[in-house]
């Protein structure tokens, strides 16, 4: 899962413990969340920063529910065609696990052969949130271990 670390980093999480997962605007990506389950390991990844990469971990706490910033008016995520009868959004509930040492930069990830099949890596890859196989976390698992 993607976040910009100026807005929510891992060091906020891990401040809060837990936290509520807004914004995705994505119905791609909405649904990639519909599909976790609690306890499911999560990558916090920092994007759209000087150093992009995979920060640390966290785990699944509460599976998707409506997200409430698509109702309210006054925030980013509003969304007028949604309504609480029928809403568009989802959000999941998060909880810290892990602030790496260091960030996991995703030229790393690109070059390691075990990850070549890692969306993240691909070309166009633009989702904020997106699945990873046993074996992908595994490597970045190890990666990190040895940074």
């Amino acid at each position: 899962m993607k976040s910009e670390p100026d807005v929510f980093s891992i060091y906020d999480l891990e401040k809060r413990g837990r936290s509520l997962w807004d914004g995705v605007r994505n119905y791609q990506a909405r649904n990639f969340m519909r599909a976790m389950q609690v306890g499911d390991g999560i990558f916090f990844y920092h994007s759209s920063c000087p150093e992009p990469g995979i920060a640390g971990t966290m785990r699944l706490a509460k599976t998707a529910y409506a997200d409430p910033t698509q109702f309210d008016p006054e925030s980013p995520y509003f969304d007028p065609k949604s309504t609480p009868e029928k809403p568009r959004w989802d959000g999941v509930d998060v909880r810290f696990e892990e602030a790496f040492r260091a960030v996991l930069p995703l030229a790393s990830l690109k070059a390691n052969a075990a990850l070549s099949g890692l969306a993240l890596v691909q070309k166009g890859s633009r989702l904020s949130v997106m699945p990873v196989s046993a074996t992908e976390w595994g490597a970045i698992m190890k990666m990190a271990q040895n940074r």
